[in-house]
């Protein structure tokens, strides 16, 4: 008798959580590895939002909130959305939960049924297909290469949907790529969706704040508003705050899918961490300096990351819009071999030869259901990101 569910055959492990625990075990054997395969940021929480959540420990707020989340957070989230893209949300309207990966898992598990299908464009964020496959939905991949910018068309959007597509998934800007769309970008996607009124549409904007070059990333309802009965907006507090740990995302969406998602979500975590809650709340409240010290030491590690991706011989490396990540182009390592004689027919071999051979963690971009690419988040030091891209330029210059 199997023990494990069928439905658990349908998905894999995240690869980048799993590249990251290899280089962190290669690191406790002795081994030099610098880690550039982690999507989160090595900026410590803010003060003021640690000082938040002690004084609430102090206050004694340590108890069960509600499902969806506090009424503080829930009014400083609308403040958030009204703030930042003139979103009118009401508390009702409004989720919190444990991370930004519930709030899609909680809206695609209580929507989706067999066969409904899923447009995501590619590259992606590798939990987008397996949550829509747990949900025994259909993930419709629609490739977008880097001579588009990584980012998806209109044309492309149009002939993706079909009669059973129930959800369309944009991330913006985006998880590999930094890409990143902007009003205009948006509109032309806004008007196809206004042409399919089945099809629901989840904006995945937790990179939002980290923008470069005095780009801003728009989000759909901004653009378009009447589509605001059929959308949800997610955002948190693990980017922007450096607030991995503390486990916040949340969402403004129609009250009968935040009730719905509440439902799933009171039989699996009841509510968030009311310690981070109440954290959440000064995050998103308090002082906002520290995001833009952020952007700007983001912006001199991208620049350097990819003036020195482009000078290794096979890699070409697009300049990003947003988020702390690049996504090079290494089809013209393929087929040669390295200084370590292994061949490389392909990212992975790419990756695995990069961490074994010089101690670089980077993860391989068929996980981000895009191959011939990899990802590196440059969100660590200035020091450990010129010592990584030294090592593979030496990498690739040592291929035969």
């Amino acid at each position: 008798m199997n023990l494990v569910a069928d439905r658990l055959e349908r998905i894999s492990p995240s690869l980048t959580i799993a590249m990251t625990a290899k280089a962190r075990a290669l690191k406790a054997a002795g081994k030099d590895v610098i880690g550039l395969s982690s999507g989160e940021p090595d900026f410590d929480t803010p003060r003021n939002v640690k000082d938040a959540a002690i004084a609430a420990i102090e206050r004694g707020e340590t108890k069960y909130t509600d499902v969806s989340g506090t009424p503080q957070l829930k009014a400083a989230v609308c403040a958030k959305f009204k703030r930042d893209s003139g979103l009118d949300y009401k508390p009702e309207e409004i989720l919190v939960a444990t991370g930004g990966k519930q709030v899609i898992f909680d809206a695609l598990l209580a929507t989706i049924n067999p066969g409904d299908e899923a447009i995501i464009p590619a590259p992606c964020w590798v939990s987008y297909p397996d949550i829509v496959e747990l949900a025994e939905g259909k993930p419709v991949i629609v490739p977008c290469g880097q001579n588009q910018g990584f980012k998806l068309r209109a044309e492309q959007l149009e002939a993706a949907i079909t009669p059973k597509t129930k959800w369309f998934i944009l991330n913006n800007p985006c998880n590999p790529t930094g890409a990143a769309y902007n009003a205009a970008e948006l509109k032309a996607l806004t008007d196809v969706l206004m042409r399919h009124p089945h099809v629901w549409i989840f904006t995945d904007d937790i990179y939002e704040k980290l923008a470069y070059d005095g780009f801003k990333p728009a989000t759909i309802l901004e653009v378009e508003p009447r589509l605001r009965d059929r959308t949800i907006t997610m955002n948190g507090c693990s980017k922007a705050y450096a607030m991995t740990g503390w486990r916040i995302g949340f969402a403004g969406a129609p009250v009968a899918l935040i009730k719905a998602m509440d439902k799933l979500q009171s039989q699996s975590t009841s509510n968030t961490s009311s310690i981070s809650q109440a954290a959440a709340v000064e995050a998103l409240v308090g002082q906002q300096d520290s995001i833009q010290e952020m952007v700007a030491v983001y912006k001199r590690r991208r620049d350097m990351v990819v003036a020195m991706l482009n000078e290794a011989p096979g890699l070409r490396c697009h300049t990003p819009e947003g988020a702390f990540y690049v996504f090079p182009d290494m089809h013209g390592c393929i087929g040669k071999t390295t200084a370590g004689g292994r061949r490389i027919e392909n990212d992975e071999a790419f990756c695995t030869a990069l961490l074994e051979e010089e101690g670089v963690a980077t993860v391989h971009g068929a996980a981000f259901m895009y191959p011939g690419h990899f990802r590196i988040s440059y969100a660590t030091s200035d020091a450990a990101l010129k010592e990584a891209c030294t090592r593979i330029q030496r990498f690739c210059a040592g291929m035969r």
